[in-house]
């Protein structure tokens, strides 16, 4: 391998938003300072499916709605190149790797029957502290992040209920969870997943560009919205958390970047 050759899994079925928009920004930014060449593929707008053999990093993306099979097209070959990245790290074969993010992680926890993928009883979002597990402590991809580190977190799902011989069986780890509330009876929403050597998930979005998502935010129309539905103290809340370099400014810049940087360093290794 010359390169890393990235794909980039766009899941957000065609709807605008931020997210796709950074994961973009982060991976060039690696090429222009590394190397490397990505492609996005909509998986579910257009069942674009990544094969394996032409790429070496697949980076899945957040997007809306019910992140549970209902039957759809893009389905089955989504979940069918999930398990071909797991499989092909069985064999002992040059590694592939993978980052999960929001939807793709629900749908990967379900789809491996790690834990229990259901609605939550309210809207999360805003930026929220993400606690770090035990194992979290250890977990090289979280190195110079506060505990609890700080993230934007937007979703109507969670993933609860770890079935630890799952968990066991895949060697996989529960890195963070989310905010102890202990005023509310409510199990804490697992928030990352270290799924083994080469993959790796967050419920959160690590990709958010504090700069971008502070300009998109003081639109009119968006600033409206958000007081709206969440109210003017969220909306407040999130712009100083965004103007805030301690904040999703360190998640951006060390999460999403790491995984990268280790990816093609591994690969590399394994080339020689």
């Amino acid at each position: 391998m010359s390169i890393p050759r990235i794909a980039i899994l766009d899941l957000n079925n065609g709807v605008p938003n931020q997210g796709l928009r950074c994961i973009e920004q982060i991976v060039q930014q690696f090429i222009d300072e590394e190397s490397g060449v990505y492609k996005v593929f909509e998986i579910r707008q257009k069942v674009e499916i990544p094969d394996l053999d032409d790429f070496d990093i697949f980076i899945s993306s957040g997007g809306p709605g019910r992140p549970l099979p209902e039957g759809h097209e893009w389905e089955g070959p989504f979940f069918s190149l999930l398990d071909q990245i797991l499989d092909h790290n069985k064999r002992g074969a040059e590694r592939k790797f993978l980052f999960l993010i929001c939807h793709s992680f629900q749908l990967a926890c379900h789809h491996w029957r790690l834990g229990l993928v259901n609605e939550r009883k309210s809207y999360s979002f805003g930026i929220m502290p993400v606690h770090r597990t035990q194992a979290g402590s250890e977990e090289a991809l979280f190195k110079g992040l506060d505990d609890p580190f700080h993230a934007v977190d937007s979703r109507a799902f969670q993933v609860v209920q770890p079935d630890p011989v799952r968990f066991d069986s895949f060697g996989a780890r529960i890195l963070a969870i989310e905010k102890y509330r202990p005023h509310i009876k409510l199990e804490r929403s697992i928030m990352a997943i270290r799924f083994s050597d080469e993959i790796f998930g967050t419920q959160f979005h690590p990709e958010a560009d504090a700069d971008g998502m502070l300009a998109h935010f003081q639109t009119m129309d968006k600033k409206e919205h958000i007081i709206t539905v969440f109210g003017e103290q969220k909306y407040f809340e999130i712009m100083d958390f965004l103007d805030d370099p301690e904040k999703i400014a360190l998640t951006e810049r060390i999460v999403l970047p790491g995984f990268l940087q280790s990816a093609a360093h591994k690969l590399v290794h394994a080339v020689v």
